[in-house]
């Protein structure tokens, strides 16, 4: 069973950085891809980063390139988004995705932990 887990949010100035963390309970990833998404107060769930482990590619939402890296730690199981140059308009609740499906025609996200709580505030 999927339990995704989140840490790593908080409050920040505007201009400022953090790391958010995801793990699986510590089990490696097998997912094809594996997702940052965030939902603002009284809205849907949106795309932020996805990187797919096997090649390592990467895209990202054109709202956070530049400024928002994804990344694996396989060695760990972990999954990170760094946020530079935060923004008030990144606050949000930031969730982890894993999904189903072996390739990008069949890849679907599944599975979302609970998210964490970023908020951009002077």
């Amino acid at each position: 069973q999927v339990q995704l887990r989140e840490s790593g949010g908080g409050l920040v100035q505007p201009g400022g950085s953090l790391r958010l963390s995801c793990s699986d309970s510590g089990r490696t990833f097998t997912s094809y891809a594996l997702g940052w998404f965030r939902q603002y107060t009284g809205r849907p769930r949106e795309f932020v980063a996805r990187i797919n482990p096997q090649g390592g590619g990467t895209y990202y939402a054109d709202s956070v390139k530049g400024r928002f890296t994804i990344s694996l730690d396989s060695s760990k199981n972990t999954l990170y988004l760094h946020m530079n140059n935060l923004r008030p308009e990144d606050t949000a609740v930031y969730s982890c995705a894993t999904g189903a499906g072996s390739n990008a025609q069949t890849f679907r996200y599944i599975h979302y932990g609970q998210g964490t709580q970023v908020t951009v505030s002077s």
